[in-house]
């Protein structure tokens, strides 16, 4: 997963199209979409990491 915060990869650029490889890359718009998703329903901390590994897996 690297050095990259769970709450930093919401604001990122996505690219412009999504790999779909078996673990999904920071920014593939997926990944984000769903971070945003995330931070908007209230996640924070732990919990907000472990949404990160979800959204990377699906």
């Amino acid at each position: 997963m690297g050095k990259a915060k769970a709450k930093k990869v919401s604001s990122l650029k996505p690219k412009k199209k999504c790999c779909r490889s078996r673990t999904r890359c920071l920014r593939c718009p997926v990944v984000i979409m769903r971070m945003q998703k995330a931070e908007a329903a209230g996640l924070h901390g732990k919990k907000l990491r472990k949404a990160l590994e979800l959204a990377r897996t699906a």
